[in-house]
């Protein structure tokens, strides 16, 4: 895992107050494939995670906290938030899994 990934990780778990439960970190190309992860994943670079939420204000605390650490690329899910910082992808954004 990328070090200053995990320095912004860290951040947003002291913003948000609650632990953060790591559903998914770095990913081997072999693992990726496994779990039908993007060909292109910033998981396969240790520059992403997929923080686990188990109710709406989770979601709120744990989204608001990434923002507030400095991520600008943030996927939300039913049961997961996904934050990565990979500076070749569009920064800005936020999208919602099916």
């Amino acid at each position: 895992m990328d070090a200053d990934f995990l320095a912004m990780l860290d951040d947003a778990r002291s913003i948000a107050g609650i632990p953060f439960h790591i559903n998914s970190g770095y990913r081997t190309p072999a693992h990726n494939k496994r779990v039908n992860g993007a060909k292109n994943s910033s998981h396969l670079r240790g520059l992403a995670a997929d923080v686990r939420c188990r109710n709406s204000s989770e979601r709120y605390l744990i989204v608001a906290a990434m923002i507030a650490a400095g991520f600008n690329r943030i996927g939300i899910a039913d049961r997961f938030i996904h934050v990565d910082s990979d500076s070749v992808k569009t920064p800005g954004v936020a999208w919602l899994y099916a």
